[in-house]
């Protein structure tokens, strides 16, 4: 099980859009972990990807996470699975980074696949338990424990934040504290 580094990480955001997100059981708190995850990434320069599905019939990325960033240029894609679309890939490998903590909706659907397809390519995945969602609960708890066998290995935004922050005496602590709290 490998550690989540600051330097090898990068917070990938999938589908968080307008349209289907009300319909999202626990919603709020979703949104809540996932601009939290952010804002700690900014703070730690761990890079943030944003994806989002067929725009033209779910809607833009929802304005809380749209606000975390100056310009705002998500990943625009038709498959399920992020790894299916060739730009999507080409990013994560220029980014140079390994650990692809992951948060976003639907966890069944997209989730579950682009996890499956990240940990297929080499990468570790890291999934952001708080920050997933999926219509059912059901649904979100079998994607979580499909994920879990495949060898994903489970996070919440505090508990990915602390691991890469690594001490108290961090110079990043007191940010990554106003962050958390």
């Amino acid at each position: 099980m490998a550690m989540l580094k600051r330097e090898d990480a990068l917070l990938l955001v999938v589908d968080i859009q307008a349209n289907l997100f009300p319909h999202i059981q626990r919603h709020e708190g979703v949104a809540d972990a996932v601009v939290r995850t952010i804002r700690g990434c900014k703070v730690l320069g761990v890079p943030v990807m944003v994806t989002e599905q067929y725009p033209k019939g779910l809607g833009p990325t929802i304005p809380e996470i749209r606000e975390e960033f100056d310009p705002f240029d998500p990943i625009v894609k038709s498959t399920f699975s992020c790894c299916g679309d060739k730009g999507f890939l080409e990013a994560i490998e220029k980014s140079g980074r390994k650990e692809i903590i992951l948060c976003g909706i639907e966890a069944h659907v997209c989730i579950y696949q682009t996890a499956r397809d990240l940990l297929e390519a080499g990468y570790a995945v890291h999934l952001l338990v708080d920050g997933i969602g999926s219509r059912s609960q059901e649904n979100r708890g079998v994607a979580i424990r499909k994920m879990e066998l495949l060898g994903i290995q489970l996070t919440t935004m505090e508990m990915a934040l602390f691991e890469m922050l690594v001490a108290c005496d961090a110079p990043d602590f007191k940010p990554i504290l106003k962050v958390v709290k």
